[in-house]
C-alpha cells in the first residue's frame, strides 16, 4: 500500500518531489500524492492524515507527538522570508486589518514576534491567492505573502513594510525556518524517508528538465522565469540537510515562540 504524502503544489515542493512522486527512486516505497497548502496541511497533520507531509515549522509544536521531523526536503534559507505588503503611503500597522494565509504558519508566527510590542487592530485568515489583490482593492489595510508573492507584489502597486526574512536573520543572525517535512511514526521509517527524499533532491538537481512539465503543470504562477527564481531561492542546502545551522534555526524560533506564549514548549528538535 501506498504511503500517503502531503506537499504543496509551489515550485520548490514538485521540483523536490518529482523523482520521489514518480517512482524514480529505487527501493522507494510508493506514495499517493495530495495537493494542499500548509494552512491545510497543518491541521490535517494534527489529525494524523498523511505518512508524510510539509507543514509549518510553527506548527510543530502540535505534531511532534506523532511526527518526527525529517533533516531534509523542507523550506528554510536566508533571503526567503515572508514579506508584509501595504499600498503606497501606509508605513505602520496601527489600527490596521492584516490578512494572512493560515494562523499556524511560520510566517503568522513571524509577524506575531516581529508584531509584539505593537500588534494590528484585526487579523483575517485568507487564502493565499486573495491576499495581495485584496490589498490592493482596499480590502485588508496589509497582508502578509509568502513563496513567489516575493516576486510578483510590483505588479499589484504594493510596497513591502517588511520583510520578516531580514528581521529575522538580522536579529538572530540564523536562516529561516518555514517549511518541515515530517514522517509518521510506526508508519515510517525516518531514516529511510530521509534517504528517499535526499536523493530525490540530488536527481532535481541533477536533471532539471526532468521535472519541468510537471513543475509548471502545478505552479500557481505560471510564468517560467518566476518559478525559476521560486526554486533557485526555496531549494538549497538546507533541503539537502538541515544540519547544525538549520537545527540551531527551527530551534531558535520555537524557543522564542514559546517564550512569547504562543505555541507550547518542544524539547530541542536534535534531540
Amino acid at each position: 500500500m501506498a504511503l500517503s504524502l502531503a506537499v504543496s503544489p509551489c515550485p520548490n515542493d514538485t521540483f523536490v518531489f518529482h523523482a520521489l512522486v514518480h517512482g524514480l527512486i529505487p527501493d522507494a516505497e510508493p506514495v499517493e500524492l495530495t495537493f494542499a497548502d500548509v494552512d491545510v496541511t497543518n491541521t490535517a497533520a494534527e489529525r494524523g492524515e498523511f505518512d508524510l507531509v510539509k507543514v509549518s515549522y510553527a506548527a510543530l509544536p502540535w505534531l511532534l507527538d506523532d511526527y518526527e521531523l525529517l533533516p531534509c526536503g523542507g523550506a528554510l534559507g536566508r533571503g526567503c522570508g515572508p514579506l508584509v505588503l501595504t499600498r503606497e503611503g501606509r508605513t505602520d500597522l496601527s489600527g490596521a486589518t492584516v490578512a494572512v494565509p493560515g494562523d499556524r504558519t511560520t510566517a503568522y508566527l513571524l509577524f506575531r514576534l516581529w508584531s509584539e510590542k505593537n500588534p494590528p487592530a484585526r487579523i483575517e485568515v485568507v487564502p493565499f491567492h486573495e491576499i495581495m489583490p485584496g490589498v490592493a482593492e482596499g480590502r485588508y489595510d496589509a497582508g502578509l505573502v509568502i513563496h513567489e508573492a516575493r516576486f510578483t507584489y510590483p505588479r499589484y502597486n504594493l510596497t513591502a513594510l517588511v520583510d520578516l526574512g531580514e528581521w529575522w536573520e538580522g536579529d538572530t543572525g540564523l536562516p529561516i525556518p518555514l517549511g518541515a517535512i515530517l514522517a509518521r511514526k510506526g508508519k515510517v521509517d525516518p531514516v529511510e524517508a530521509a534517504e528517499w527524499i535526499r536523493k530525490s533532491v540530488s536527481m532535481a538537481w541533477a536533471d532539471p528538465d526532468a521535472s519541468h512539465e510537471f513543475v509548471l503543470a502545478n505552479a500557481q504562477e505560471m510564468e517560467p522565469e518566476v518559478v525559476k527564481q521560486h526554486i533557485g531561492l526555496y531549494v538549497n542546502e538546507f533541503t539537502l540537510d538541515l544540519g547544525p545551522e538549520g537545527f540551531a534555526a527551527a530551534d531558535a524560533l520555537l524557543g522564542r515562540a514559546a517564550a512569547a506564549g504562543i505555541t507550547p514548549a518542544v524539547k530541542p528538535l536534535r534531540g
